[in-house]
Parts: C-alpha cells; sequence; structure tokens
C-alpha cells in the first residue's frame, strides 16, 4: 500500500546506532523517521554506495560533513554524497529528522554504514557543546 501513517508504523531500534526508527523501503530509495535522544548519534561514518538526505523535524545536531561542522535544527535540509564522512550528536534534547536514501539495497537504513579512519576524534568535537 502507497500510503504510510508514521504515528501508526513500528518503531525499531536502528541496526548500527541507538536511535529509534521507523522506515519503509520503494523499489530505487528507503526513506525513515529517525530520532536520537540527546547526546546520542552514530559514530561519524560515510556510505560508498548511497546517497542521502535529511530534513531536520525537531530539536537540534550537531553535524559534521566533510570537513564542515554545525548545528542544524528544525527546516534545515542537508545532502550527503556517497563518500563523505559525516556523523551527527543530539544536542538540547531529542532531535527527529526525515532521511531518505538511495539506492535502496536491501532496506534497512544502515545498510551502507563504514565507520571513518576518525570516527573517534571526530566524535569528541561532536561532543562539544
Amino acid at each position: 500500500m502507497p500510503f504510510f501513517r508514521i504515528s501508526e508504523m513500528k518503531s525499531k531500534k536502528a541496526s548500527v546506532s541507538s536511535a529509534m526508527e521507523k522506515g519503509v523501503a520503494g523499489e530505487l530509495i528507503k526513506v525513515g523517521v529517525v530520532t536520537y535522544q540527546e547526546g546520542e548519534g552514530p559514530m561519524p561514518h560515510f556510505h560508498p554506495n548511497e546517497e542521502q538526505f535529511m530534513l531536520m523535524l525537531e530539536g537540534k545536531l550537531r553535524m559534521v560533513l566533510g570537513e564542515e561542522e554545525r548545528v542544524i535544527e528544525k527546516g534545515d535540509l542537508i545532502h550527503i554524497p556517497r563518500n563523505t564522512r559525516h556523523g551527527v550528536r543530539a544536542v538540547g534534547g531529542p532531535a527527529t529528522f526525515f532521511a531518505a536514501k538511495s539506492p535502496v539495497g536491501n532496506g534497512d537504513m544502515g545498510q551502507d554504514y563504514n565507520r571513518a579512519k576518525d570516527a573517534d576524534e571526530v566524535w569528541k568535537r561532536l561532543s562539544v557543546s
């Protein structure tokens, strides 16, 4: 069925982080609504096979994308090209975003996760308020 009500979708723990997510896969793209609690987020990583978009719905995330670092919040739309190191950490409370990734692969939002070589160093930087 092509219609989905987010409030009625089952929430599950993400496969590669502490996030709670609700998602669905189509033929060529997978999408999900992802929520991190304050201080949570995935270790910095990259996707060699997937392009990604994020649309912030609620809260704030401290984000590193390539060499840029900034706080993103409601209304921000972010494009993450393939092979670009990125990571986020929720600041000031829970943060929720809509994510779209292509190609669909097996439908798991964390399928193409590859930890960045400098993940520990970047994670420490994301911890700074």
